[in-house]
């Protein structure tokens, strides 16, 4: 009967439940002092905001656990009006056990100060509430020593008569903290010692204390997004702002994130490798679910396709054709966080549920959410170009650090940093004898080069060629895979993309990673080609590196849905030249191909599938013609698109069908020459 905090519970809201009625009095009194226990744990917890109303309430609390146990002990009976009395108490407990939590959230310090005068006011009403529970028990119904019911009568006073005020010292950092946000909002900061009584006040005495503060920062900034009124974004993003201030500004070394980056890294992977991908797919829709909610029966759906179930009419469950009592859904955010550390590992994009959610994910992205916000971040920006210009080793690799942390999500932050003119002294460190350090620079120069203006710096900036050198003989694999990264980003310019294709060395390498990198590394290699091909050389030069033998050989090995769709990606647009169809023929990739359209791959996959078989007929004349006409199970496949695949895998399966039915008809007639197949009516189906 405890109330567990759940991960789907949002800081600040008490979801208590009311105990059962049918529960017996023995069980609910188990519980009751299961409870009390709970809550008494957390004298010895640090607690950096409310900490005065925090003790005396589980002081309060641990006189009646006393009490408690002793009617436990007593083995009476209890009266009907004894038994709602503590079901009553039993309800206050759990809110103040999710009080005390959140206080005692080391990543949430800071959100919790700043709303010291509503939690203070959680304090008074719960206290209140346990206090008229306490009043109407009837004392004298219940067998336990006079001296323990004095005690209560005392508590039951004591709660329904306290003030639960602020504390002072709170109040004063309060006052301290938007201080320094109104200073941000005009371009200055306070002395950095009052920053430091601040954090040293809430006990954020390390680099990884602030970041968790960030971190939880950023979490709520999401959800208050989702809101109407997003009435505390605005605040939310001050404060944000403040602790990547301090982080960045006032902490020198980057404690503990290696070995916790490491193992967090061995045991997500260890899980991500014995996922089944199917289970993270909607059984409606049979794509990856964004927004996984689960109904009665147990099973979870992506929201939009329920949603759209139940509107048709469909009352039952859609795997199990159990019929529902209600159609309410709950969000699965445990299977949501399964699926984005899933698309994280395998760089896959987790795109939001709807539009609403994109355009808000874009607009907060793109802007500071507040002046404070704005203010800080230009000033991290500029200071953090400062260290990477004339700063130590070890100040240049952190600031490469906190600029790859910085530049991860946000654009509005790319902006700031790259006006502050930082991507030409990234780029020196490319050449640093330091693997971590190249990392880093690397990985901040991959997330910059998403904005528009950092290109033309990079390129200008001589980065081309010491981007390459990093892909080819990077000191870590991961150096390796985001230069590979940086490369698709750079290769979105025309002129860029020119540039690339024409260095010789591009290529090899990249040819080299997709052989014997990582997954990410192989991912990272393939999209970066895939930005190249829009210029005709780089269509020749790709064909030349003898490429298409290395992605047909990973459509044979299907070793990874992800790499296979990219693949597939290349290969369709390789096969809408002569050359490229011959190579690809060449290489005997038909039945691969196929048998890759029947598989339950996504539906983009499918598509590069129809084109790519679309173009080798086109191309490749007859011969192509002749083996698909043979493959059994193609038809069926091409005729599921017509109806399930997108709208250009729709128009390309269409036109396979019509290419395939006339070669059928012709070839009943009488032979079929060999040779390129007539494309008057085809050429325009893209």
């Amino acid at each position: 009967m405890i109330q567990r905090s759940g991960s789907g519970r949002r800081i600040l809201t008490y979801p208590a439940v009311h105990p059962c009625e049918a529960m017996s009095p023995q069980t609910l009194l188990n519980s009751l002092i299961t409870l009390t226990h709970v809550i008494c744990s957390y004298k010895s917890k640090f607690i950096a905001s409310n900490n005065r109303n925090a003790r005396e309430t589980v002081r309060q609390i641990g006189v009646v656990r006393v009490f408690l146990e002793e009617i436990r002990d007593g083995q009476s009976g209890l009266s009907a009006s004894a038994v709602l009395c503590l079901s009553e108490l039993h309800l206050a407990f759990q809110k103040v056990q999710l009080l005390l939590e959140d206080l005692t959230r080391d990543d949430a310090r800071v959100w919790m100060l700043m709303n010291s005068d509503r939690v203070a006011n959680h304090f008074r009403v719960l206290s209140r509430a346990m206090g008229t529970a306490l009043d109407v028990l009837p004392l004298g119904s219940v067998n336990a020593p006079v001296e323990v019911k004095e005690h209560v009568e005392l508590v039951t006073r004591q709660a329904r008569k306290a003030m639960f005020e602020v504390d002072p010292d709170d109040i004063r950092v309060v006052e301290a903290v938007r201080s320094v946000l109104v200073g941000f909002e005009k371009g200055v900061v306070s002395g950095e010692s009052d920053l430091k009584w601040v954090l040293e006040y809430l006990g954020i005495r390390k680099w990884s204390n602030c970041e968790r503060q960030v971190k939880f920062l950023d979490s709520e900034i999401g959800v208050e997004n989702l809101t109407e009124e997003k009435r505390e974004v605005g605040f939310l993003s001050s404060l944000k702002g403040l602790m990547c201030y301090c982080r960045c500004v006032l902490f020198n070394v980057v404690d503990g994130e290696r070995g916790r980056r490491s193992e967090t890294k061995c045991s997500s992977s260890e899980v991500l490798n014995r996922l089944n991908v199917e289970d993270l797919r909607c059984p409606i829709s049979l794509e990856i679910m964004v927004d996984p909610v689960t109904i009665r029966t147990g099973h979870s759906y992506d929201r939009s396709s329920i949603m759209k179930w139940f509107r048709a009419g469909n009352p039952i469950c859609p795997k199990t054709g159990e019929k529902l009592k209600n159609m309410e859904v709950v969000p699965n955010l445990a299977l949501k966080r399964l699926i984005q550390q899933y698309c994280a590992a395998n760089c896959v994009p987790f795109a939001a549920s709807d539009h609403r959610n994109r355009d808000i994910g874009k607009t907060r992205l793109a802007v500071a959410g507040s002046l404070a916000a704005e203010g800080a971040m230009k000033m991290v920006a500029e200071f953090l170009s400062g260290r990477l210009d004339v700063g130590t080793r070890e100040e240049q690799n952190k600031a490469a650090y906190e600029i790859r942390l910085l530049s991860k999500t946000s654009i509005f932050n790319r902006s700031c940093l790259v006006e502050a003119g930082v991507i030409p002294h990234l780029l020196k460190l490319l050449s640093s004898a330091d693997s971590v350090t190249q990392e880093n620079a690397i990985a901040a120069l991959l997330n910059l080069s998403k904005h528009s203006k950092s290109k033309d710096a990079i390129v200008e900036n001589g980065g081309l060629d010491l981007i390459v050198d990093v892909l080819k003989k990077g000191l870590k694999p991961e150096a390796c895979q985001h230069a590979a990264g940086t490369m698709f980003y750079l290769a979105s310019i025309e002129e860029y993309r020119i540039l690339i294709g024409e260095n010789p060395e591009v290529m090899p390498a990249l040819m080299e990673m997709i052989k014997d990198g990582t997954d990410r590394a192989k991912k990272n290699a393939l999209v970066a080609i895939f930005g190249l091909l829009t210029h005709p050389a780089n269509h020749r030069r790709v064909i030349a590196a003898g490429l298409v033998p290395v992605l047909v050989n990973i459509l044979t090995s299907f070793d990874s849905e992800v790499l296979v769709t990219d693949a597939l990606a290349i290969l369709s647009t390789l096969a809408e030249k002569p050359d490229g169809s011959v190579a690809i023929s060449g290489c005997k990739a038909l039945d691969a191909i196929v048998r890759i359209l029947n598989s339950s791959i996504p539906r983009a996959g499918k598509e590069f599938c129809v084109s790519l078989l679309l173009a080798l007929c086109l191309n490749g004349g007859n011969d192509v013609v002749l083996l698909l006409v043979k493959s059994p199970s193609l038809m069926g496949s091409l005729y599921s698109q017509l109806s399930e695949g997108t709208s250009r895998a729709r128009r390309k399966a269409s036109a396979l069908i019509r290419l395939l039915h006339e070669f059928r008809e012709r070839r009943s007639s009488g032979p079929v020459a060999r040779g390129v197949l007539p494309q008057e009516r085809f050429v325009h189906v893209r």
